[in-house]
């Protein structure tokens, strides 16, 4: 079941990420292509933990690509949000 529920998010965290690369390439906005790789490695990172054997969740490397897409979110929030100096 545990397989299941890993490929399930998985699927989804891939869907978004085409979603999110869809409308990069619609609008050209940055902010839409760093949610895409973002959401890519979330769902790297649960086909990682559906292929390992053990499911104790002792694989830091698995983390560490957790923490690298919610930061890749977070710069890219601050990215888009920060200020812009006015066009003359």
């Amino acid at each position: 079941m545990d397989e299941l529920i890993l490929g399930a998010t998985a699927m989804a965290f891939a869907v978004a990420s085409l979603f999110f690369l869809r409308f990069w390439r619609d609008t050209g906005d940055r902010l839409f292509a760093l949610f895409a790789f973002a959401f890519l490695l979330m769902s790297c990172g649960r086909v990682g933990f559906g292929l390992t054997q053990d499911q104790e969740e002792a694989h830091p490397y698995l983390y560490l690509l957790r923490f690298f897409s919610f930061s890749l979110i977070v710069v890219a929030i601050v990215d888009k949000n920060r200020s812009r100096p006015p066009s003359a």
